[in-house]
């Protein structure tokens, strides 16, 4: 197959801050996406095409019908299969770049995946839905150094930043001003056209950093809306927390710390609640297929989950003991449908 390496980012290279070293900075670099739904699957396709040498693609979750309307990876043929994001996209990544190296973690964010996903790294880009997440980024981004852009949308809004370690107020030292309770997709809705803004401005600034270009950074926290036209820009070193746990002068990092406890959570606006468990403990998809069939419930299994239903509830365990429990609304809940199967 002919080499068409040049001619492919010619007309990047023509862009005058990029040019040809910055072309090459882009190749040489390794960046994490954390989250493949709408955010993470338009930030894989631009950088994969802008050619970023080495992507990281990290999602717990698999491909649904509801996804197709913005998650530009994703056919209905990834959703009739039910196909895991990460390995639906990397799929299609490597259809459109075959050249790109592409690593994928089907599991959820947790304090050691983050740890080697930052050290091995040159960027973090937030594609996520919750505090909790983010706030796992912020800590081990600032912990090895790095840069990571957050990005946020719903309705036809959205916002983005550019969080670098000890450049400004980092995502720990806003939330006393950031709502308790966010806005979701399932509670609010969301059109395509914010996902793709929201994924293109994180996606300029990601090029910024990667190309050499830092000083084009953004310094402010911008919002827009494209219903009413309005946007904003919000200055947020002011905020900078002194005494912050994650970026002030006595550092702990708390979201790093492991704590071995079996998690339940729930998922926002989705009536399901997941469930990690210990790490001395994971069911396997032998025991799942096994149970399904003690309960008399159609099976599906796959090289990645075992669904099944039971007790009025659908549930999807993957490979690595994860569960999500769909058809209920609390902790508790899933806490004692947890028990009910597994004991």
């Amino acid at each position: 197959m002919e080499d068409l390496r040049g001619e492919r980012y010619s007309r990047q290279t023509l862009f005058a801050p990029i040019g040809h070293k910055g072309q090459e900075r882009l190749q040489q670099a390794s960046v994490a996406v954390i989250g493949c739904g709408a955010l993470g699957s338009a930030i894989a396709e631009t950088l994969t095409r802008a050619g970023v040498g080495e992507l990281h693609l990290v999602d717990r979750d698999y491909v649904e019908w509801s996804n197709l309307q913005r998650q530009q990876l994703f056919t209905e043929r990834d959703a009739q299969q039910m196909n895991p994001k990460v390995e639906a996209a990397r799929e299609r990544l490597l259809h459109i770049r075959s050249d790109a190296q592409i690593h994928t973690y089907l599991d959820d964010l947790n304090p050691a995946l983050i740890r080697e996903l930052a050290a091995k790294c040159s960027l973090i880009m937030d594609a996520t839905d919750n505090f909790e997440t983010r706030l796992l980024i912020n800590d081990a981004a600032l912990e090895a150094g790095i840069p990571w852009i957050y990005g946020a949308c719903v309705g036809s809004s959205g916002t983005i930043f550019p969080f670098v370690p000890d450049r400004s107020a980092c995502f720990r030292c806003l939330l006393p001003v950031l709502p308790a309770v966010s806005e979701t997709c399932e509670t609010n809705g969301i059109i395509a056209p914010a996902v793709q803004t929201t994924a293109a401005m994180q996606c300029a600034e990601a090029i910024k950093w990667l190309s050499g270009n830092e000083a084009a950074l953004r310094t402010k926290v911008h919002h827009f809306d494209l219903w009413t036209g309005e946007q904003m820009n919000i200055g947020v070193k002011r905020i900078r927390d002194e005494d912050c746990a994650s970026c002030g002068s006595k550092r702990t990092y708390p979201a790093l710390s492991y704590s071995s406890r079996m998690m339940y959570t729930r998922l926002c606006g989705r009536d399901t609640v997941q469930v990690v468990p210990q790490q001395d403990r994971r069911i396997t998809l032998d025991d799942a297929e096994k149970i399904g069939r003690k309960v008399g419930s159609s099976i599906r299994r796959t090289p990645h989950f075992v669904e099944f239903h039971a007790l009025e509830a659908r549930f999807i365990l993957f490979a690595n003991g994860r569960l999500l429990i769909h058809g209920i609304e609390s902790i508790e809940e899933g806490r004692s449908l947890y028990r009910k199967l597994f004991g």
